[in-house]
């Protein structure tokens, strides 16, 4: 039996990455009557997937099939080119719908926190990957790559991701989806050295033995590591119980006895904490601190610093500025302790940003079961998703539906094809609207 327009449920889901459509999945799959409108403040969806993962890492973006069939369910509707916060307030989704699920991921860089840190050169990983990736808010920023030496502070997935980066060719880089702005300032590179740094120790590091595997087929860079401050035996695995951790071990004790034979070199180093950017004009060294006290001093001309993410606070939703999330418990957004009603949250904005791709399907699903558990005591709706929708029209350039994306989604793959690449993206929001006029 099929519930009349006015029986169901009508839930909005805020961000179009993983969690927001594995939320989404999860939702439409239930059998509960309901529909879903998923709000992306870009003209594009996918999120981390596409403005996150690594251009050279194309295996991962083939999840974005799965969404599409996501978006073809019955009750999906997107709506695209809205921003939450500027364009319609939360208290108005709130109004309109019966519950609101915020999956907005977690884009803000966090700061080191020391002297110097604004100097020029000094960078977040994450502005880099996303200028690279062709995201509209980045693509304009600009990275000097004409010194000899960068530093990546940080030892997660993401340090290595940018690391690989600088450390390859034109050639390497010319076949992916990386943007051409990117591509170009990648081929004038005059970066020979990349120091790859954290705080802790080889095993305490948070990168996987996955991301160490792709440095030693690196055409142009040999991959080593500085053993000034770890001894050999810290390489070598103290159990069998955790392969992965065995498996990383591995790949830096072979890195640690490597030559140098290739023009770049990649070196991993442990256990110092940046304390200082120095520099008069600009970046010309960072300074470190041994675990001994010692102040060691590394000169280079970039820094890309990867020591984590947090969420983006939104006006009227309770934030928890300690863990850089929106306070919730248990997928329900809190004040306090007290949950608010109809106010939901999942992936990265609910955990923090750890996990793959695919864990935010487990978070999705449970986030998806409390609504649905609440639901059946919604609160009465004043307003309409449809009467909003209808303001919104007079608010925005233009809203752009799932069709709308797909259309854009062609064009940037013809345009790739004549480069050889899977797609050349659109890097500005009027080229990406103005796609799906053609």
């Amino acid at each position: 039996m099929t519930a009349s327009a006015a029986d169901e449920n009508r839930i909005a889901v805020v961000g179009s990455g993983p969690s927001g459509f594995y939320t989404t999945e999860a939702l439409l799959r239930s059998g509960a009557p309901l529909t879903v409108d998923m709000f992306e403040r870009l003209p594009v969806p996918y999120g981390l997937v596409r403005f996150g993962v690594a251009p050279d890492h194309p295996k991962l973006k083939q999840v974005t099939t799965a969404f599409d069939r996501i978006a073809a369910m019955p009750g999906f509707r997107f709506i695209g080119g809205v921003t939450i916060g500027d364009d319609v307030t939360i208290d108005e989704l709130r109004e309109a719908y019966d519950a609101v699920v915020l999956a907005t991921g977690a884009e803000l860089n966090r700061a080191l926190d020391i002297p110097g840190e604004a100097l020029p050169g000094s960078h977040t990983a994450g502005d880099f990957v996303a200028w690279y990736n062709g995201h509209p808010q980045f693509a304009d920023l600009r990275f000097d790559l004409h010194h000899e030496t960068a530093i990546v502070i940080g030892h997660g997935n993401v340090a290595l991701d940018v690391a690989r980066i600088l450390a390859k060719t034109a050639d390497e880089l010319r076949r992916t989806d990386i943007a051409r702005h990117a591509l170009d300032v990648l081929a004038e590179s005059r970066i020979r050295e990349i120091h790859v740094v954290g705080r802790g120790g080889p095993a305490q590091a948070r990168f996987t033995a996955k991301e160490l595997r792709d440095f030693p087929e690196l055409n142009a860079c040999e991959t080593c590591v500085d053993m000034g401050n770890v001894s050999s035996d810290e390489f070598e695995p103290r159990s069998s119980a955790d392969p992965e951790l065995t498996e990383k071990l591995s790949l830096l004790r072979a890195f640690s006895r490597t030559s140098v034979t290739k023009p770049r070199r990649c070196v991993f180093r442990f256990r110092l904490s940046p304390v200082a950017l120095r520099g008069r004009d600009r970046l010309e060294a960072i300074a470190f601190k041994q675990e001994a006290g010692a102040i060691e001093d590394i000169a280079c001309g970039l820094s890309l610093s990867s020591v984590g993410r947090k969420t983006t606070p939104v006006a009227g939703v309770p934030y928890d500025a300690h863990r850089g999330v929106h306070a919730n418990v248990d997928g329900r957004v809190a004040a306090d302790g007290s949950v608010v009603e109809g106010l939901y949250v999942c992936g990265w904005s609910k955990r923090g940003p750890n996990g793959t791709i695919g864990t935010n399907r487990g978070c999705g699903i449970a986030t998806a079961e409390a609504v649905l558990a609440d639901i059946t005591h919604r609160r009465p709706r004043s307003d309409t998703p449809d009467a909003l929708l209808a303001r919104l029209t007079g608010r925005v350039a233009r809203i752009v539906s799932y069709p709308d994306w797909r259309t854009i989604d062609a064009a940037e793959k013809r345009r790739g094809a004549v480069l050889g690449k899977p797609r050349e993206k659109f890097v500005t929001i009027p080229d990406m609207l103005a796609a799906t006029d053609a």
